[in-house]
Order: structure tokens, then sequence, then C-alpha cells
């Protein structure tokens, strides 16, 4: 596959598009692998456009890269324990923006999440604070599992209730940051939130503020 050519700027639609595509040959086992020849490197030493900002779990199992089928300056990832956002990490997602032109921003949240589920066993047993910095992601996911016991799921479910509330309150978070908000609401920007499934690979589209207005919204991203 000949390497993107970043002359050539996706708008927001365009860029979710392509991560659909990208997400349904990981899946088929059709991988393409673009955007990684010694050609790319080479040309990258220079500058970077990426099409997609992706704030997703460090979780081993979920690089969105691959997940996404992308390659060298294709994606803007930052990464965190439960996709925990901070100032850190909120400042490199609006400099993804406004620096680099990020016309999309993907909160990725995944199944089976163990910063999610760790929460879930401290709030529900009522234990302690660990006296760790682990104790800043479970203070962060707290809200989430909290929305979940709301739900009425049963105990099978809850962990992946909270996982999607999750990744509801961090692209609240996003869509609220100072430089994200009025590229959103130009239509230069748009943030969405997904959940990608350990076991089959696809990514599920979870929060679409313009679902409904737009054909590559759709529920699924990979079929």
């Amino acid at each position: 596959m000949p390497d993107r050519d970043d002359s050539v700027r996706l708008g927001p639609d365009e860029a979710l598009l392509r991560l659909v595509e990208g997400n349904r040959r990981f899946v088929a086992d059709e991988a393409e692998h673009p955007d990684q020849t010694v050609s790319r490197r080479a040309f990258l030493g220079g500058s970077q456009h990426p099409f997609a900002a992706v704030f997703s779990c460090a979780d081993s199992r979920v690089p969105p890269e691959i997940v996404f089928d992308a390659g060298l300056g294709d994606l803007f990832v930052v990464r965190s324990a439960g996709h925990v956002l901070d100032h850190a990490i909120l400042g490199t997602l609006e400099f993804g923006v406004d620096q680099l032109g990020c016309p999309l921003l993907v909160v990725l949240g995944h199944t089976g999440c163990g910063a999610v589920r760790a929460t879930f066993q401290v709030v529900s047993r009522h234990t302690g604070a660990s006296g760790t910095d682990i104790d800043t992601l479970v203070e962060a996911i707290t809200p989430a599992v909290v929305d979940a016991g709301r739900d009425g799921v049963d105990d099978a479910h809850l962990v992946d209730a909270a996982v999607r509330h999750n990744v509801e309150r961090v692209v609240a978070g996003v869509v609220a940051a100072p430089l994200v908000a009025p590229a959103v609401a130009r239509g230069a920007v748009l943030v969405v939130g997904a959940v990608y499934d350990l076991s089959t690979g696809v990514v599920e589209l979870v929060v679409t503020p313009r679902s409904g207005t737009s054909p590559l919204v759709t529920p699924r991203m990979a079929t």
C-alpha cells in the first residue's frame, strides 16, 4: 500500500472513516500495515501531520496503531491506565488539535479494563487508599464505577458498564478543554468515544456527539 499523502488534509468524517476501515481490516485479518516504509520514515523526519489523536488505555493488548491498522505519522497517541485524564494528557491532546491540526480525537476504552476492575474492587469492598500513585487512578475512575452501579446491570457486566461511563466522562472532559471546545464548535474537530473488544478486535463507538447526522458515525467501527 502506498504511503499516505500528508498534503491532503482530512476532515473529521474522513479521518473517522479511515479509522473505521483500518479497524475493519484488522478484525478481518486483512491488515495492510500502511505508512511503515523506509521512505515514509525518512519523509517524516522533518514534520508530522497525524490525521487523528487517540487517547487510550495503556493496556498492552490495545495498541491503537495496530487496532486501526495505521502507521508512522498517522496517529497522535496518548495513553494512561484506564485512560485517566490529567492536565499533562489534556495539554497533549490540545497540542494535537492546536499545533498539529488533528481533526479527530478518539477516547478509546476497552472491555475487561484492569484499572476499572481494580477501582470497582476498591469501591465495592470499601478498602482504603493504598498510599501510592495508583490512588490517583482509582479516584479518577470511581465516578464511572458509581454510575455503573446505578445502571441496574448484573455483576458480570458491571466492569464493562463502568468502562463505558469512564469513556463518556473523559470525552466530556476533552470536549470542554479550552483549545478543543472552539474547534468542536466550528466543526473543525470531532471528538468521539469508543470501546475496543479484547475478544473480537472490534472497536465500537459509544459516544458520538453528531450521531444521526453523519453516515460515518456507525454503531460499530468494524463489521
